[in-house]
């Protein structure tokens, strides 16, 4: 039964009532970036951490993600028609889509250890009610933890700056990252590799901030007080001579002796930073050729088993844990995530892999046509179970012309 009006307005619900946007015409303070997005904590932007970042959050974000209804036996049936299928699929917030907001929770899983999904809008208030329908989602970062609730600091797109609100862990699917040994624990492999990024970096800066780095050797000593100050006098005059010069020449005595340092002390930071990510790329599954996309099929299953699989079931868990309640899930209802297998495939895979499930009667006609983006054809036998390489013997009664040319006695034991 469709709700009214009058019910809409007396049961809605939004994280942030109480809190009355400013009137007028005004559309609110603008800025150069989105804040809603999240920001990345570890300077790692120009490191290969934010590239690991940004493969697996593509991955696991192009995978779909459904509301759905599963048999007695858990295999998916249908997806359900609700306010939370279309948040995962299309219209989780006014700013996202589907795919860009699961690819934000897992952005800021990496950065933090976890993230908080929170129902910001829904037709009944989930801190007193469980039979509620999902009409926006937003990703937060959990600031602090309570033994029932959680503060979360989230984004409220009505006032455009971001908030820090308490609320029960009953009603926000708070998604703790299955790889938080390796990424977020304080020691883990990619936190050292951070670190010793973010100190080659600086060595970098310093390497080629402007300076000559270049040590002359004058005629004479200079264990005298005296003689230390006639050594700076003439270090200054060179100095003069390279700033003034239009093209940084300048001269010394024949007797002066330049040496150049070209690059600073050796160290073994470049060797650890390699032996490091070679140690993250094994614990996540990855390889070189799983990021320029020449990775083999035994290659790609590893990183989906390894790193892409344990963070969807992560998200689908607590999803259907938090949203959907014990009725709903003894009815079959469930969070899931629908892994295509043929999504990877080479075109010049694709046609015997879809001509074998054909011939086993696993998918019809039209559903191959559809992972060819091909439109359905329209005659009945294309939408059937059946092998088109053998014929469809039909059971047809004897016409009466044959009857009579057949004897009595064949008829009779035939029958």
């Amino acid at each position: 039964m469709a709700e009214s009006l009058k019910d809409r307005l007396i049961h809605a619900y939004n994280a942030f009532s109480g809190r009355v946007p400013s009137a007028g015409w005004s559309v609110g303070a603008s800025r150069s970036y989105d804040p809603s997005r999240s920001m990345t904590i570890m300077s790692s932007d120009r490191s290969i951490v934010s590239t690991v970042y940004n493969i697996i959050s593509l991955d696991v974000a192009m995978t779909p993600i459904r509301h759905v209804r599963v048999g007695q036996n858990g295999r998916f049936e249908e997806e359900v028609r609700s306010g939370l299928n279309e948040c995962l699929t299309l219209d989780p917030n006014i700013d996202q889509i589907g795919s860009s907001f699961i690819q934000d929770c897992v952005l800021r899983m990496f950065e933090t250890g976890s993230v908080a999904i929170v129902p910001v809008d829904a037709s009944l208030d989930p801190r007193y009610s469980d039979s509620y329908d999902i009409r926006s989602l937003r990703a937060g970062e959990v600031m602090e933890w309570y033994p029932r609730h959680v503060k979360v600091r989230l984004y409220n797109d009505k006032r455009g700056e971001k908030q820090e609100l308490l609320l029960p862990k009953s009603s926000v699917a708070v998604v703790q990252n299955p790889l938080y040994e390796v990424m977020n624990k304080e020691n883990s492999t990619l936190s050292r590799l951070s670190r010793k990024l973010s100190m080659l970096d600086l060595i970098d800066e310093k390497t080629y901030s402007g300076k000559l780095d270049i040590i002359i050797q004058l005629p004479y000593t200079i264990k005298s007080e005296a003689m230390q100050k006639r050594a700076e006098r003439r270090r200054r005059d060179i100095e003069t001579q390279l700033t003034d010069s239009r093209y940084g020449i300048a001269y010394i005595d024949g007797t002066e002796r330049v040496t150049q340092l070209n690059r600073p002390a050796e160290n073994n930071l470049l060797e650890q930073i390699k032996f490091l990510t070679t140690q993250l790329y094994s614990r996540l599954g990855l390889t070189e050729a799983v990021f320029d996309g020449t990775a083999t099929e035994e290659v790609y299953t590893q990183y989906w088993n390894r790193t892409v699989r344990p963070i969807l079931k992560a998200i689908t868990d607590s999803m259907t844990r938090t949203f959907l309640t014990k009725t709903a899930r003894s009815r079959g209802q469930r969070v899931l995530y629908l892994r295509d297998p043929l999504a990877t495939a080479s075109p010049s895979n694709l046609i015997p892999f879809l001509n074998t499930l054909l011939t086993a009667e696993v998918i019809s006609s039209n559903e191959a046509r559809s992972f060819m983006m091909l439109p359905p054809a329209p005659d009945e036998q294309a939408d059937r179970l059946q092998n088109a390489n053998i014929n469809t013997v039909v059971d047809t009664p004897p016409s009466e012309e044959a009857i009579g040319d057949t004897p009595m006695s064949e008829i009779v034991e035939g029958g």
